[in-house]
């Protein structure tokens, strides 16, 4: 404990220092910049639109930046300082704290007349055309900041906008779409909407074939002098554009190159292409089959020049996974004479085979962390379509570090197969999309032998067909109308009625599961969009089993459906999990999910089977709970006689959850983030679980009183935890370590759940039986 006071003094004491110190090095007569205080319009009483904003985005614009700062301290300020001058010119303290450390930032650095001009200048083009600015410095001690004083007038709007009149060439284009215009009458004049309308028209005549146009050539002319605070905006074309700018492109000879390399670029120009439809094909090797670029490129002899083709033919090629460089080349025919451009594709493929070999280190929402070692053997372009072939093979080492079953190993072996078609494969035709981005079509075998120590061992065998092809950028669909899981067990026939009477509902988790049917997922997320404040993600998926096998399975002697004597699961299962990220400012993200699930069993099946079930607790759900040990409902396995004898096993599942997550993120220092939660929510059944009486092979299992669902009981049955996290950020990964602790605890009698009142951190006990700590890799959402 003494320990601990001395470390926390030693940082009070730095953090203090670095307070007390950001001007104790400066030499005589120089003064340290605090920064720049903007005034908007201080003589008059009326406020501009957005002056917050505006006065944030003038802040933002003045140069130099100030020392950075914590919670008001210029820390690395005071760790230069603090450093002094270094005796050695590398290594040492010294070095190290001036090099994470900062120098003072002078006033004497700050170029008052530059500030001023540009601060007008970003006046003038959010539409303030009489803005002015003032600038000066003020100094209090060995401080001193920058005062400016912006004097903003009033803001001009758009009165009318002319288009060019002329009906011809790239002109009559222009008009065609004007309706389109971003420049809108009676709003605000802003230069960054002027610039977008000319990359807008832009782009509406690259769709056409103006393939050598430029927003440059484009000119919107201003006229601020017919008053009352409105401006006249003329849009036309500058009379020195260039005449190849002003002319739509069609296209001629299509060149594709499939085996492409700089050594062999003589010998392939020279070798007789293959003409393919309106491609000509240089693949001497046969290493493509023609058919593949139907699907690649989109252009045709003949057509006009189209940007969008040009990019969906790029985003094709690169995405589809065979090729290791990809280059689109247009040539004007006779040098600009006439309107036509050939197409050179090279391509140049990735190796047929390739073997990679990794090392990673896993932490999963269950607790367990450990490390797999995975070796893939892919094939590329198999049946010369583009295909490719993955076989992997992984073994791995997981021991349960948190929970009542700490310190419980398993070990696992897998093995994979999976090949991915770049296209759709159906009985029907014409069902390849033509967007940017390529269907697939995947078939996948698997098998896992997954083994927990001396309880159970599992078998997993899994095939599926399916299809995954994105809609947009946002929407992405998987279909899988072919899903085929068999799943078989053992347990140490010495130790099972023991095990099964510690842990209800085990029994039935260890029973043999077939489950053949159809899933189907939906995924939406615009995270891509930084620029955003607000981001959503949205998954959701159902998943069948059995619904259409059962028809024409067969009764075995227990009278239940089955296939090849094997009894299968009737179920019907959906989830959804919708997220949504909010920028409060660039350094602070408000997080929230909400994650809902159902399943709904039938026909040899009272709940869905185990592998497709619902848990609650642990790393990435509900935080202040050990894994997967939440519920059923109301139901304590603490509670359970034989949990005394053995607790190594703590799966709580259901059909049915509800949860939800809230957290606050912000970035603490360079790489470092901190985060406050909350957590709620719990998984049921959706039948009461009975237990099952006793056989003369084995002994009575007891029920789960209270593990089922009833909707006017639920909100009063859901856990509650919070907490706080740190994060180490490193964008190309996330290493997560949350402290969480429970404030309602579901398994204790009513009236009784909520826990807030007995919090008690200087208690040992509680800290004890309470906290729960959490390592992760990655955001828990």
């Amino acid at each position: 404990m003494r320990q601990r006071i001395k470390y926390g003094l030693f940082i009070l004491t730095c953090f203090i220092w670095a307070g007390c110190s950001s001007t104790k090095s400066l030499k005589p007569g120089q003064v340290l910049y605090t920064g720049a205080e903007i005034n908007i319009n201080p003589d008059s009483s009326a406020r501009i639109d957005n002056q917050k904003d505006v006065k944030a985005a003038l802040e933002g614009k003045t140069r130099p930046r100030p020392n950075k700062s914590l919670l008001g301290i210029k820390f690395k300020l005071g760790l230069y300082n603090l450093a002094g001058q270094p005796k050695k010119p590398k290594g040492g303290l010294r070095n190290w704290l001036r090099k994470i450390g900062e120098p003072p930032v002078l006033l004497s650095e700050v170029k008052i007349p530059y500030n001023n001009a540009v601060l007008k200048s970003y006046l003038i083009s959010q539409g303030y055309l009489q803005a002015e600015v003032t600038g000066d410095t003020v100094v209090k001690g060995k401080k001193g900041k920058a005062v400016y004083t912006a004097n903003t007038g009033n803001r001009y709007k758009l009165n009318n906008v002319t288009f060019p009149k002329d009906s011809t060439g790239v002109t009559a284009v222009i008009n065609e779409t004007k309706e389109n215009t971003l420049l809108k009458t009676g709003e605000n004049y802003d230069l960054d909407v002027f610039k977008n309308e000319r990359i807008r028209i832009d782009n509406d005549l690259k769709e056409k074939g103006y393939f050598y146009f430029s927003p440059d050539y484009l000119i919107l002319q201003v006229d601020s002098t017919i008053g009352k605070n409105r401006a006249d905006i003329r849009l036309k074309v500058k009379d020195i554009a260039p005449d190849a700018g002003l002319k739509p492109y069609t296209i001629n000879d299509i060149n594709i190159y499939p085996n492409y390399s700089l050594r062999r670029d003589s010998a392939l120009r020279a070798s007789t292409p293959e003409l393919y439809k309106d491609f000509k094909i240089y693949d001497p090797r046969k290493t493509f089959k023609t058919g593949l670029f139907d699907r690649l490129v989109f252009f045709q002899k003949g057509e006009y020049y189209s940007r969008g083709d040009h990019n969906k033919s790029l985003n094709r090629m690169v995405n589809i996974g065979v090729f290791q460089a990809v280059k689109a080349e247009f040539l004007p025919v006779d040098s600009f004479k006439n309107n036509q451009l050939n197409l050179n594709v090279y391509l140049t493929p990735l190796k047929k085979n390739s073997l990679s070999f990794s090392v990673t280190g896993t932490s999963k929402s269950n607790n367990f962390v450990g490390s797999e070692i995975k070796i893939t053997q892919t094939t590329r372009n198999l049946f010369r379509g583009a295909e490719q072939l993955d076989v992997s093979a992984s073994g791995g080492f997981e021991t349960q570090v948190s929970g009542v079953a700490k310190g419980l190993n398993s070990y696992s072996f897998t093995t994979e197969a999976k090949l991915t078609f770049p296209r759709f494969i159906t009985p029907f035709k014409g069902l390849n999309s033509t967007n940017n981005f390529i269907p697939k079509t995947i078939a996948s075998l698997s098998y896992q032998l997954l083994s927990r120590g001396s309880l159970y061992n599992l078998n997993s065998f899994k095939a599926e067909f399916g299809y995954n092809w994105k809609e947009s950028q946002y929407k992405e669909h998987t279909f899988n109308p072919i899903s085929v899981n068999y799943v078989t067990s053992s347990v140490d026939s010495l130790t099972r009625d023991s095990l099964f009477n510690a842990n209800p509902g085990l029994q039935k988790n260890l029973e043999k599961q077939f489950i053949i049917g159809s899933n189907y997922s939906f995924t939406y997320t615009d995270q891509m969009n930084e620029s955003q404040r607000n981001n959503i993600y949205f998954n959701g998926t159902l998943e069948t089993g059995g619904n259409v096998w059962g028809m024409f399975a067969s009764k075995n002697n227990e009278g239940k459906k089955s296939v090849f004597g094997i009894p299968i699961n009737q179920f019907i299962r959906v989830e959804a999990d919708l997220r949504n990220y909010y920028k409060i400012t660039k350094n602070i993200i408000w997080a929230n999910r909400l994650n809902l699930g159902y399943g709904y069993a039938y026909g040899n099946n009272t709940s869905i089977p185990f592998v497709r079930q619902f848990f609650a607790g642990g790393t990435n759900d509900i935080r202040a709970f050990p894994a997967r040990s939440l519920g059923p409902g109301t139901y304590n396995y603490r509670d359970n006689p034989g949990a005394t004898e053995n607790r190594t096993y703590t799966d709580q599942s259901g059909d049915i959850k509800a949860m939800l997550n809230t957290e606050l993120r912000f970035k603490l220092v360079s790489i470092l983030h901190g985060a406050l939660f909350a957590d709620a929510g719990n998984v049921w059944l959706r039948k009461e679980d009975m237990g099952s009486p006793a056989t003369p092979t084995s002994e009575a299992i007891p029920g789960r009183p209270g593990s089922g669902f009833k909707f006017k009981n639920a909100l009063s049955e859901m856990a509650v935890g919070t907490g706080a996290g740190l994060r180490i950020d490193a964008t190309i990964f996330v290493i997560r370590l949350d402290v969480a602790f429970p404030v309602r605890k579901p398994y204790l009698p009513a009236g009784q759940r909520w826990v807030i009142d007995q919090i008690d951190f200087g208690s040992k006990t509680w800290r004890k039986e309470n906290l729960i700590y959490n390592i992760g890799i990655g955001y828990p959402f």
